[in-house]
């Protein structure tokens, strides 16, 4: 029997911790080859390390997803590690509470770009990878399915008070998964949130 995600290639942003390494660790134990991201090196590497001892392959992409370059990093170092992409999880986030009469621009900044520019970034720059391996395998007349998922939350739908910075960034990343499916459905990219 193979694991379901043999010969897949997935980055999995914020995995060194939590919901993250649980995502990053679960796609290694069904096969995928996984770019471990974290904004600290020690739970990036030891998330890669438990996956190597486990027996699986995974690179490490130690950088903070509000990097302006931080998209085009993530991506390539999946391709130069195992040559293609097959699965997105834009999961990298924190909060940083407060009512919206004491919250600082810069914590409604932080917040947005942690939770929705840093997501845009990465799918911008997976574009052309999967564009490319979507032209290939049509041309081929095979049909092969990727996958994004984006984090969300039920803030995002529901709002929560001191969290008007991170309820406006979730109910963001809906509508950027909306859209991507719109977009993308037609290379064969399955968008959730």
């Amino acid at each position: 029997m193979t694991a379901r995600l043999d010969g897949k290639v997935a980055i999995v942003s914020g995995a060194g911790r939590g919901i993250g390494r649980a995502i990053a660790l679960k796609f290694a134990s069904e096969g995928a080859r996984v770019v471990v991201n974290d904004l600290d090196a020690d739970p990036a590497n030891e998330v890669v390390s438990e996956i190597a001892a486990a027996g699986g392959q995974a690179v490490a992409c130690v950088a903070n997803v509000t990097d302006a370059d931080f998209g085009e990093r993530f991506v390539k170092a999946a391709v130069d590690a195992f040559g293609t992409l097959d699965i997105i999880v834009n999961n990298a986030g924190y909060t940083w509470d407060n009512v919206v009469q004491k919250m600082t621009d810069e914590q409604w900044d932080a917040i947005l770009d942690c939770h929705l520019k840093a997501p845009f970034r990465v799918l911008r720059a997976a574009y052309p990878v999967l564009r490319e391996a979507s032209r290939v395998e049509a041309e081929q007349g095979r049909e092969v399915f990727r996958k994004v998922v984006n984090i969300s939350s039920i803030s995002g739908t529901q709002g929560n008070s001191g969290q008007i910075n991170y309820s406006s960034a979730k109910a963001g990343i809906m509508g950027m998964t909306k859209t991507m499916a719109k977009e993308w459905g037609r290379m064969k990219v399955n968008v959730n949130c």
